[in-house]
C-alpha cells in the first residue's frame, strides 16, 4: 500500500493577515510554520507532500521549499484555479479569491491516487496529529470511512481576536453528527463563547472538539464533491463571496450515510496567524518547542 499524501492548503490570499503568511518565517533560522508540518508529516510517515496554491506563488514555494525537501520526501503542486471549463462550466463568473477549501481538494483529483490528509498552511499542528492520521489512513480509511482530528477549542483560540470554528458533534462511537461553523468564536469573563449575527452569546465547554481543517480521506471523495461543487456554482454563480467549503462536502456524506468521519481526538494546544498580531506568538510557542527539544533549532 502507497503511503499517505498530505496536502497542504496555501492558495488563499490571508487578507485579515495582510501578507503571505504561508511562506512567512516564524522559526530560529525563518522556518515557515509549513516547514514544521511537513517536519511532522515526514516523521509520521507521509509518502508526498502536495502544495495547492496559486500558479503565481509557484517560484516562491519551490525556492523555498525542494532544497530543504529534495532527498527527504516527493512534492507536487498543484494549482487552484478561477477555471471551470474543466468541471463542464461554461460561464466566465468573476471572482476575487478562489472557491474554497472544498474545491482546493477537487482541484487536486488528477494528482491524488492514494489516502490523503488535508491541512491549512498557516495552522501548527503537534506531531500527535500527523502520526494518529497516517494511522488511521493506512489502517482504517476506506470509501466510505473518512476522519477530521478533533481539537480541543479551549486549545485553539487567538489572543488577538474572535475565530471562526467548525463545532463537531459527536456520537457514541465517535463518529461526528454533524458540523456547526461558528464564525465568532472568543473567550469572555473565562469561558468561551460564539456570537450569533443577532449579537446573542452561547457558552463552549473548553474540551469541545472543532476542526481546524486537519481531514482525511480516501481519493474516493472526488467524484461526490465535484457533484456537490458544481451544484454549488449554479446557486452562487452571482454571490461572489460564497466559498465552498470541506465542511459542506462532510455534512452531505454523513447526512446521507454515504461516509461516516470519525473524530481523531487530540490534546495537542493549536497556534497559528490569523491576525498579523498573532506572529509574536507564534514565534515564542515555536522557540519554547525548540528550547524542549521537540524540533532542533536547525530543522533541515
Amino acid at each position: 500500500m502507497r503511503k499517505p499524501t498530505l496536502l497542504i492548503l496555501a492558495a488563499g490570499m490571508a487578507s485579515r493577515y495582510g501578507s503571505m503568511k504561508q511562506i512567512d518565517g516564524f522559526g530560529p533560522n525563518g522556518e515557515t510554520i509549513i516547514d514544521y508540518s511537513i517536519h511532522d508529516a515526514i516523521k509520521a510517515g507521509f509518502g508526498k507532500i502536495s502544495f495547492i496554491i496559486r500558479e503565481e506563488f509557484l517560484d516562491s514555494f519551490k525556492s523555498i521549499f525542494e532544497p530543504k525537501l529534495k532527498g527527504k520526501i516527493e512534492t507536487d503542486y498543484i494549482f487552484q484555479t478561477f477555471d471551470l471549463k474543466k468541471y463542464g462550466i461554461e460561464k466566465d463568473i468573476e471572482r476575487a479569491k478562489p472557491w474554497g477549501t472544498g474545491h482546493a481538494i477537487l482541484e487536486s483529483k488528477n494528482q491524488i491516487h492514494e489516502p490523503f490528509c488535508v491541512i491549512n498552511a498557516d495552522d501548527y499542528y503537534g506531531y500527535e496529529a500527523f502520526k494518529n492520521m497516517v494511522e488511521f489512513l493506512t489502517t482504517e480509511a476506506g470509501p466510505n470511512k473518512y476522519s477530521i482530528v478533533g481539537y480541543k477549542i479551549g486549545n485553539t483560540l487567538s489572543e488577538n481576536g474572535s475565530v471562526s470554528r467548525g463545532v463537531c458533534q459527536t456520537n457514541a462511537e465517535g463518529n461526528m453528527t454533524e458540523i456547526n461553523e461558528r464564525t465568532k468564536v472568543y473567550p469572555k469573563d473565562g469561558i468561551i463563547v460564539y456570537e450569533n449575527e443577532d449579537g446573542s452569546t452561547h457558552q463552549l465547554d473548553a474540551s469541545t472538539p472543532v476542526s481546524m481543517n486537519f481531514w482525511g480521506f480516501t481519493p474516493e471523495v472526488f467524484e461526490v464533491t465535484e457533484k456537490l461543487f458544481l451544484d454549488f456554482v449554479k446557486v452562487n454563480e452571482n454571490n461572489p463571496k460564497a466559498e465552498f467549503f470541506i465542511p459542506l462536502i462532510a455534512d452531505y456524506l454523513i447526512k446521507n450515510d454515504v461516509a461516516t468521519f470519525k473524530v481523531i481526538p487530540t490534546d495537542a494546544k493549536w497556534f497559528g496567524v490569523t491576525y498579523k498580531e498573532d506572529k509574536n506568538i507564534v514565534q515564542e510557542n515555536i522557540n519554547n518547542l525548540v528550547k524542549n527539544g521537540t524540533y532542533p533549532s536547525q530543522l533541515w
